[in-house]
């Protein structure tokens, strides 16, 4: 598959990643491992070459990339390992271990780095697979107030593409982002959102499910997966909306579907990046009715037929304001009926 970000084929089919799944970030039997303090700084400016089978222990990969942001002057003598930033493996899942990472497997983000530090390790360090400049935000759309300015992260170097997966019932759900204008959400243990999502499909599955403010689409894809006849994703935020489409793609083995028809493409959307009235963006043809839009999810009673009473879930920002909560809840279920829930 071809990536939307950097035209590679840094992308693969849900099938194709949880091929190589098992053994993917295990040492071979040749595989060194050095534990570094992360709280002080490197001992030695020196680093570790991958192993013959292409691999390296996570610590050795980020004792490369301290030493290239030491040279480059983002880094001082007295920072510590942390302090080259935050790792997000792909795909990433829950480890019981640090994992050993192949090429490509790694994105950074880092508050510290720049552009030639950046650009050096993603051509020096074989297991990065790209540099992200991050800020004291989260990347996006982080309200439902749509007059809220979305910011975002700098991608630098390489490609900030990655996945999430996720277990279900009926197999590993997997998940593409961009990472910098997509907020991170590590999934809690027990993965309560997926939990409660089945919980509402039920078995058999409810016939119309709506993933009312869908993000990369993890709530939305899971219902389809359950085997829910008709699914709806929606978000005003472009990326999230991009994604939610992309990744109908991505696991569209596990759907009842001939064709994904995806009309929106990542460049021209963010010309466009909220929207309020719902856009499709795109819908699957076969037994099984996908569709994704672009647009504030108050407005979905335009596109939803009346007769449909979904069930819904509203994954929204400010879980904790009950008083907001239960106004949101109440307004959606006067426009669109059926059963609506907070995952």
């Amino acid at each position: 598959m071809e990536c939307p970000v950097c035209g590679s084929d840094c992308v693969q089919s849900a099938p194709e990643i949880l091929k190589s799944l098992p053994t993917r970030f295990l040492p071979c039997a040749e595989c060194s491992m050095r534990v570094l303090d992360k709280r002080a700084p490197l001992p030695a400016l020196k680093y570790a070459a991958p192993c013959s089978c292409g691999k390296r222990f996570i610590d050795e990969v980020f004792a490369h990339m301290y030493v290239i942001m030491r040279e480059e002057g983002d880094l001082t003598s007295r920072d510590p390992l942390i302090a080259v930033g935050s790792p997000l493996i792909h795909p990433g899942f829950a480890m019981d271990q640090p994992p050993f990472l192949p090429a490509k497997s790694l994105l950074l983000l880092s508050g510290k780095v720049h552009e030639n530090a950046a650009r050096r390790i993603v051509a020096e360090v074989p297991e990065v697979r790209g540099v992200v400049k991050t800020a004291d935000f989260v990347p996006g759309l982080v309200s439902h107030d749509l007059d809220t300015v979305p910011r975002v992260y700098t991608l630098l170097a390489g490609c900030d593409v990655r996945a999430d997966i996720y277990p279900l019932a009926t197999g590993p759900l997997v998940v593409y982002k961009q990472q910098s204008l997509i907020h991170i959400e590590f999934p809690r243990a027990g993965y309560p959102k997926l939990r409660s999502v089945a919980a509402h499909v039920g078995k058999p599955p409810v016939p119309f499910f709506v993933d009312a403010c869908s993000g990369p689409g993890t709530l939305g894809l899971a219902a389809a997966c359950l085997g829910v006849p008709h699914v709806v994703m929606n978000d005003a935020w472009y990326a999230s909306a991009f994604w939610s489409a992309f990744n109908i793609e991505v696991n569209r083995a596990y759907f009842d579907v001939g064709e994904v028809r995806i009309y929106g493409h990542l460049g021209d959307m963010a010309r466009n990046p909220v929207v309020r009235e719902p856009v499709k963006i795109a819908e699957t043809v076969g037994r099984q009715v996908i569709e994704v839009y672009q647009g504030d999810f108050r407005n979905l009673d335009r596109v939803i037929p009346e007769d449909a009473h979904p069930v819904a879930a509203l994954d929204i920002f400010g879980k904790n304001n009950q008083k907001e909560v239960s106004s949101l809840l109440r307004d959606w279920q006067g426009r669109m009926g059926g059963d609506a829930f907070i995952p």
